[in-house]
């Protein structure tokens, strides 16, 4: 039988590991380091360099897993068992020095997410969980706000950077949230803004247009510290579906309600 939080002492290690690195390099980073896999979707040494890092502690805590990554340093098809790995998830906010940026990993199990680590690198902070572990930052149990209305909340989103076909409804939504709520931020990393749901900082986050690697790590955070995801049809297609909602409890239904209305009409 396997023991998640074991492993996820080890997964711990190797995203410190990876960050400490992106740290380090943060310092001597020149811009004419930076490669173009697709608009505005940028990437450097940094992200690959972290990556193998990761990948190579990875691959000795489980038989046979797959592995989804990124930067490519690793792929293997799909078994039982998946890592899923975004060494540097806010790269653009890494290239321009500006703070806040993760080194995001999550694991999973026939599709569903049993284990996740978010390392944010400029405040040391990783928080990490497993299935029915619990979700904690630091040595410290957290969980999700306790705020009751969507009026109350803040809210966080993500800009579509290259795929704009659902600028439309995602706009509406927008639009709403800057009437209804207490205000939208916009963090620049998705496994930031799903660390920050599960901790409390945020009450919800939606976006779409993300990878497996940008949520894997921290949809089991979400979810283990009391919070709920979904999709925008109110399903579980969250990791590979390319569009997700995250929020506590109190407030996700009526954030579920005003996502799924303004994109049905898409």
């Amino acid at each position: 039988m396997i023991d998640y939080s074991k492993i996820c002492e080890s997964v711990v290690s190797a995203a410190k590991l990876a960050g400490g690195f992106i740290r380090e390099q943060r310092q001597i980073f020149k811009n004419d380091s930076i490669e173009y896999k697709g608009t505005n979707d940028l990437v450097s040494y940094v992200d690959k360099g972290a990556e193998k890092i990761v990948v190579d502690k990875l691959q000795s805590l489980i038989a046979d897993a797959g592995f989804i990554t990124e930067e490519g340093t690793l792929t293997v098809n799909a078994k039982e068992f998946v890592w899923v790995v975004d060494p540097l998830d806010g790269t653009t906010n890494f290239i321009h020095g500006l703070p806040c940026f993760c080194v995001s990993i999550g694991l999973l199990r026939n599709g569903v997410a049993v284990l996740g680590v978010v390392y944010e690198i400029n405040l040391d902070e990783c928080f990490y969980g497993w299935e029915n572990g619990g979700a904690w930052m630091n040595g410290n149990r957290i969980s999700v706000s306790n705020t009751k209305k969507l009026s109350e909340s803040l809210l966080a989103t993500g800009f579509p950077y290259s795929n704009y076909d659902r600028m439309k409804p995602y706009m509406e939504v927008f639009n709403h949230c800057m009437y209804h709520t207490h205000g939208l931020r916009r963090l620049g990393s998705a496994a930031a803004d799903l660390a920050y749901v599960a901790c409390g900082r945020l009450d919800g986050f939606f976006e779409y247009g993300l990878s497996p690697w940008d949520v894997a790590g921290g949809v089991l955070l979400v979810k283990e510290a009391g919070g709920k995801v979904a999709d925008f049809k109110r399903k579980n297609d969250f990791i590979f579906g390319r569009e997700i909602v995250a929020g506590n409890s109190f407030i996700m239904e009526e954030f579920l309600d005003v996502v799924e209305e303004k994109f049905s009409k898409s």
